[in-house]
This record gives structure tokens, C-alpha cells and sequence, in this order.
């Protein structure tokens, strides 16, 4: 079968479809056709109490990751066909796991429990194990303000794994370059992409023009600072002359250079702050983490 394009005349005739055979309120109704590239269903789910998908026949799994997600409870209502006609059916999600999609169609999905919030310092646990070493979530919260992700932003993100993971989240119309440099970093990244239900983000080993050459030029970079800090920037300016930089240091050295370092190479409006949280133990003591610097600046 071949696949169907979802144009603005076939959305309409899958509106109406529902409009006349269920009693849904369509008024706020999220529409995401997940055949186009970077859609993630999972977290447009989370945050909408009405979602329409579109989708073409071959998802096999779609059902059993939104209920791994812990979507279970949430409704469905669908036909079995690739036309807005016929009868409709209703089950949970819970209940459809073990059966995919088989036509290229629209499907409604309810979530009473729905929050449409952005998640920004989501906690540690909720990212999966491995080898990498997570920043605090309050010192994440921190860094994605001074990110300020819009839901279109292309963004490449050098050595920070969660921080690829939330920007992901905050740009769902965008894409997210996740530089990874250790195989098993890659995986642990690659894990968590699953994990999420993420589909907007393209893992890498390093920064140069081979690696890049079928992703999207970034507006923003994120980077832990590194030994080849200079020529990644240096790399991403010329890529985007006005790209907008972030970076994360734990070493004073780099933090008290930064400003003549991005300056040199077209970065300006350079400003650094230091970031400390202490948490309160079980023995009544607190408990300092470590105290980042992060530096902001912009492309001139």
C-alpha cells in the first residue's frame, strides 16, 4: 500500500470523522502527523489532553511504547481502515499493546492526565543508567534558561547528555546534534532517545564538516568545555555566523579565559556566572554539588 500524504483536505475529512462519531471535544485537539520527520509522539501526548496522529501502516511497536511510557490509561479511538468512514472503536492504550498500526491513518488519543507544561530539570532517575554521569537537575534548569529553546531550534549539544535529551523535548519542530565522543556515551544517549520516545535527534562522535554534513545548521550550541573546545566553535561560527553558545566548566582557568577565547572568534556579549546548590542530607547536613560556571555569548 503505498503510503498517504496528509494534506490539509485530508486532516479536515479525519476532523469531521470525529466530530460526527465521537464525543470529544476537538476544540483544543493537538495534530501531529508522525510519517514527517522529527515528530515524537510520546512526549506530545504527555502534554496534550487531545492528540490526532497521523501515521502510515507499519508501526508495529506504537501502542506498546506509549504504554511503557506510562500512558496506559490513555484512550483511543480509531477504524480499521485508511478512509475517515465506517465504524469507530475505543479501547486503552494498555490493551493495544501487542498490535500496531496496519493502515495509514488517523487516530485520536486522549489524556485526561495531560500537562502542558515544559519539563525543564526533569530528575536524574528518570534518565536511563549507564556510563554517563548526569548534572543536577537544578543546575540543568539553570543552563536551559540561558539556552531559552524554542520549539523550531536546531541545536548541537558536545558532552551534554541530558541536556540533549530536555532540549529535544523543548524543541519537537527542531532537531537536536548530540556529539557524544565515547561509544559508550553514544549508547547510553541512544538508550535514552528510546527511552523518551525521541525522534529529533541525531547522535554523532565528533564536530567536523564530514560528521555534519546532513544536519541542520544549529542556531544554538551547548558544550561542556574540552580540549577541543576552540575548534568546535571556531567550526560552528563559520557554520552560522549569529549562533548562540552555552558553555559548562567546572575549571576556573577555562571560566576566567572564556570571554577573550570567544571574543577571538566572533562571540560576543560574553557573560559567565557561577552556579551552587547544596542539598540537605539525612544527618542535617548540607551537601554541596559542584559549582559550574556557565558562559553565555552570541554570534556577531
Amino acid at each position: 500500500m503505498a503510503e498517504q500524504i496528509f494534506t490539509n483536505e485530508v486532516i479536515l475529512s479525519w476532523l469531521q470523522y470525529y466530530a460526527k462519531n465521537a464525543t470529544i471535544d476537538l476544540e483544543h485537539v493537538k495534530i501531529i502527523d508522525i510519517t514527517k520527520k522529527n515528530k515524537n509522539i510520546i512526549p506530545t501526548v504527555e502534554s496534550h489532553k487531545t492528540t490526532m496522529v497521523f501515521s502510515n501502516a507499519g508501526i508495529d511497536d506504537i501502542f506498546y511504547r506509549l504504554w511503557n511510557a506510562g500512558l496506559g490509561e490513555c484512550d483511543v479511538w480509531y477504524n480499521e481502515g485508511s478512509e475517515p468512514e465506517g465504524q469507530m472503536y475505543n479501547k486503552k492504550v494498555k490493551d493495544m499493546i501487542d498490535r500496531g498500526i496496519n493502515a495509514s491513518a488517523g487516530m485520536l488519543i486522549i489524556n485526561p492526565q495531560a500537562r502542558n507544561t515544559a519539563k525543564i530539570g526533569i530528575g536524574n532517575e528518570l534518565f536511563r543508567k549507564g556510563s554517563i554521569q548526569y548534572v543536577g537537575s537544578e543546575i540543568r534548569a539553570i543552563i536551559l534558561n540561558k539556552m531559552m529553546v524554542d520549539t523550531a531550534d536546531d541545536i548541537c549539544v558536545i558532552g551534554g547528555e541530558s541536556i540533549a535529551i530536555e532540549a529535544a523535548l523543548l524543541a519537537p519542530e527542531g532537531t537536536v546534534i548530540a556529539v557524544e565522543y565515547n561509544q559508550a556515551d553514544r549508547d547510553t544517549m541512544e538508550d535514552n532517545v528510546q527511552h523518551f520516545g525521541l525522534h529529533n535527534v541525531i547522535i554523532i562522535d565528533h564536530v567536523d564538516e564530514n560528521s555534519m554534513k546532513d544536519c541542520p545548521v544549529p542556531s544554538l550550541v551547548f558544550l561542556v568545555a574540552s580540549a577541543s573546545m576552540d575548534q568546535e566553535l571556531a567550526y560552528l561560527k563559520k557554520l552560522n555566523p549569529q549562533i548562540q553558545v552555552v558553555i559548562y566548566t567546572l575549571d576556573f582557568l577555562v571560566a576566567a579565559g572564556a570571554k577573550e577565547m570567544l571574543e577571538n572568534i566572533g562571540i560576543m556579549d560574553v557573560q559567565t556566572i557561577q552556579v551552587a546548590v547544596s542539598c540537605l542530607g539525612s544527618n542535617h547536613s548540607f551537601k554541596q554539588q559542584p559549582a559550574p560556571w556557565i558562559i553565555t555569548g552570541k554570534g556577531m
